[in-house]
């Protein structure tokens, strides 16, 4: 079984509020399902969450009651983005359904505490995809905060034994520095936790979950035991199937863990 995480720069424009890429979409969940690979999927919120999240500080936590509309807003809105990756899915022939982790899961200071996989595991069991994705949820000190889709994904691989996990974004890999404002980045096909020390972590979209940098450091802690960790650009047709399948593709692995 795979692990897919579809990024927010993917699946939507993040520039713009509320903006889905359902034909980027569409041609992915087709090269899942040509892969013929068992997947779980987790996706981000891209422009369906980050723009409010950080207009109203969401993910400080609970300051002020101005900040409630925007959290029940952003939660309406990460749902309907899911319901139209689910639709995706589904339409692709991969049957799919949504686990909204605000409704179902907690945070404690910011640390997720997943303690229901019995629900996860069991639509697995019967061959149904469950959905996740980043979302706002409630947190113990906090009152509420920002789950991303990386900290949900390191969870997953706690209690499933994945064979590999593909984080599809919108850029080749890692680089030395920003690809799209330095023509001369270089790509680093592998990456160990030296290599982040001397990696230029800025981002050219606000992202208020953080940058490619720190995505990284969520590979790296899923790529113990054996387990391939890559980044690729879902923007590139193909590149998402060769992964599953196993073929050579531009990418960037996480390797060694972060000892």
């Amino acid at each position: 079984m795979i692990l897919i995480k579809l990024g927010g720069s993917v699946i939507t424009d993040k520039r713009e509020y509320r903006r889905f890429n359902r034909e980027a979409v569409s041609r992915l969940c087709r090269e899942i399902r040509e892969s013929g690979k068992e997947v779980v999927v987790v996706h981000g919120a891209g422009s369906f969450g980050h723009v409010l999240a950080k207009k109203h500080a969401l993910n400080d936590g609970y300051r002020d009651p101005e900040q409630i509309p925007a959290v029940a807003q952003v939660c309406y809105d990460v749902r309907d983005l899911s319901g139209m990756v689910v639709a995706e899915l589904n339409a692709a022939g991969i049957p799919s359904v949504s686990v909204p982790p605000g409704s179902c899961m907690v945070m404690d200071d910011r640390s997720l505490v997943m303690d229901r996989q019995e629900v996860i595991l069991r639509f697995i069991g019967k061959g149904i995809v469950p959905v996740m994705f980043g979302d706002v949820v409630m947190d113990r000190a906090l009152g509420f905060a920002i789950l991303s889709g990386d900290q949900i994904m390191e969870r997953l691989a706690e209690f499933i034994d994945f064979e590999k996990v593909i984080f599809v974004s919108d850029i080749d890999g890692l680089y030395d520095c920003d690809p799209k404002s330095n023509r001369d980045a270089a790509l680093y096909e592998t990456v160990t936790m030296e290599t982040l020390e001397c990696v230029d972590a800025g981002s050219s979209v606000d992202d208020v979950t953080g940058g490619v940098a720190e995505k990284m450091r969520w590979m790296l802690r899923m790529s113990g035991h054996g387990r391939e960790c890559m980044l690729i650009n879902g923007n590139v047709p193909g590149r998402l199937r060769s992964a599953l399948m196993g073929e050579e593709t531009v990418c960037t692995r996480a390797v060694g863990g972060l000892s």
